[in-house]
């Protein structure tokens, strides 16, 4: 593991110094001023992030295109896991002001492929609305092999809601599976995880790969088709120099009571606050006590609905974001392995560089405006090209392990309709990347104003949004970047076509989330089968 661990650190510096190299070369020329310093201190926080990418992304594709059984080979076991299921497995569902009519119905599903003898089916509800909560009861008294518990209140978010559970209801389990309230799982990934825990008297949390449901609705199929492709390769890449001391994100995971119990209580942080992203701190918490921690990177049977439209999937984000710059306040406290707390500092990484990612383009059109063009024109592009092969080098990688792999280019409608559905995509994250950067900078002020983070409960239904409320919540960002795009333009117009992966984003932002909200949209991909799942294209697959 020393050595693999060594090639990952090799790669990842490799890249964020000629990432810094490739910045140094474009800023240098003509002088240092402000802007430029401070566009290469942009540089410096966003490249870390960059060697993190490549660092997963060549074993992950590597694995994937060569072994028999990548899953297999990065799993951190060595004996099989295949043997009958011994112990017994509370199957824990936390909700929060849910449709109970539209959550039960897969769980009944999952449940009734199960051994009732081994496997229980458990409702946490921290529900605070009276009307979901009569729902809740009366679906739970017409169903008494359920076991169902409202809190009244939701002190400690879900980690409180899940310990108290465990606290208090889970004496006659040995395992329990941790899903959310939009998780789909078959029994047959459920049982694989129960199994790999049992294989190993020290695994304390095996993380499921967890891909998107099928989903008729443009945004969410654009967004969870390339997450997909990277997710797959980052999964079988980290889990190769990983090991033992991997991720846990919290849902379609399994883990060992008694330790959970023991060593993942949370305590406050120093300033008293809840800390609200909990799932990588438990993580960190296990292997610190000796405990392994491991990813199963398997896609088939492990499912998620992703946010319907694009004001749900920034607050999503914000909220991802204040819980995991709170990880600031843990990172240096003991009890912590050296990986438990890289761990900690790459979920801070995700979200740091958002500030520097929007201000590189206006920090550009700064200096241009008030010092004219001094830059190289193929170090720029070199520079440019760098940073987008980068960042986007986990999903690119996957999506050529799909064209490479005719079984798998099967899968998703043959390598003509994939490669449609790869190209759209692309497109897409560009414009979502470039307008959820500054949106992510707008909840930092935010935070760093006073505003207080919490877990509200969630939209998951399908909706369109019209131009009013998409007008009212992205006319900053429109500001943003048509007054950088025509500053730009105005000294020069290559300049600004070079900017254009950074701008186009906050310059469409209000007829993006228009036109990615519209059923007409979602009619046109479904009907076409653009950008389908192998779960869309044959739901036996699932």
């Amino acid at each position: 593991m020393l050595i693999r661990r060594i090639a990952f650190s090799a790669l990842a510096a490799a890249t964020t110094l000629a990432v810094l190299l490739l910045a140094v070369m474009c800023l240098a020329p003509g002088g240092w001023s402000v802007m430029k310093l401070l566009m290469l201190l942009c540089f410096a926080v966003i490249a870390p992030w960059l060697g993190v990418c490549v660092g997963n992304t060549v074993p992950g594709l590597v694995l994937l295109l060569t072994a028999r059984d990548p899953a297999r080979f990065v799993l951190p076991i060595t004996g099989e896991i295949d043997g009958p299921i011994i112990g017994r497995t509370a199957v824990l569902v936390t909700i929060r002001n849910e449709d109970i009519a539209r959550l039960l119905p897969p769980l009944q599903r999952l449940r009734d492929r199960l051994d009732p003898a081994l496997f229980t089916l458990c409702l946490l509800s921290d529900t605070q609305d009276p009307a979901l909560a009569r729902a809740e009861a009366h679906a739970a008294a017409a169903d008494p092999a359920l076991r169902y518990r409202r809190r009244a209140e939701n002190s400690g978010f879900k980690a409180g809601n899940v310990m108290e559970f465990l606290d208090h209801h889970a004496d006659d389990f040995d395992y329990a599976v941790m899903l959310d309230a939009d998780s789909e799982m078959s029994a047959e990934a459920v049982c694989r995880l129960v199994r790999i825990l049992e294989a190993d008297s020290r695994m304390g949390i095996v993380q499921h790969l967890v891909v998107g449901r099928p989903a008729p609705s443009a945004f969410p199929r654009l967004f969870q088709f390339g997450m997909r492709a990277g997710m797959r390769i980052w999964a079988v890449g980290q889990g190769w120099w990983q090991g033992d001391q991997g991720p846990y994100w919290g849902h379609n995971a399994a883990f060992r009571i008694a330790p959970f119990r023991t060593h993942a209580r949370l305590a406050p942080l120093p300033n008293g606050q809840t800390i609200l992203s909990h799932d990588q701190v438990e993580a960190a918490l296990l292997c610190g006590a000796g405990w392994k921690v491991c990813v199963w990177p398997v896609e088939a049977g492990s499912m998620e609905a992703n946010p319907p439209a694009l004001p749900e999937f920034l607050h999503r984000d914000s909220r991802w974001l204040a819980g995991n710059l709170q990880y600031i306040h843990l990172i240096g406290l003991p009890g912590f392995r050296p990986m438990g707390r890289f761990q900690l500092a790459q979920a801070m990484l995700m979200f740091a560089g958002a500030p520097c990612y929007a201000a590189l383009p206006v920090l550009a059109a700064a200096e241009l405006a008030l010092n004219g063009l001094a830059a190289p024109a193929g170090p720029v592009a070199a520079l440019m090209a760098a940073l987008l092969l980068t960042l986007y080098c986990p999903k690119l990688a996957g999506y050529t392990q799909v064209v490479l792999q005719p079984d798998e280019a099967r899968r998703y409608g043959g390598r003509r309709r994939f490669a449609l559905g790869a190209a759209l995509e692309v497109i897409f994250m560009l414009l979502l990347d470039g307008l959820s950067q500054p949106s992510k900078s707008f909840a930092m002020i935010r935070l760093a104003c006073g505003a207080r983070a919490g877990w509200l409960p969630q939209n998951r239904a399908d909706r369109g949004v019209n131009w009013g409320e998409a007008a009212r919540l992205f006319w900053a960002h429109t500001l943003l970047g048509l007054a950088t795009t025509l500053v730009l333009a105005a000294v020069s117009p290559i300049a600004a076509l070079t900017a254009l992966p950074w701008t186009a984003g906050p310059l469409l932002a209000i007829p993006f989330c228009v036109l990615t909200s519209q059923p007409a949209l979602s009619r046109l991909l479904q009907r076409q089968q653009i950008a389908a799942t192998p779960e869309e294209l044959s739901p036996s697959s699932q």
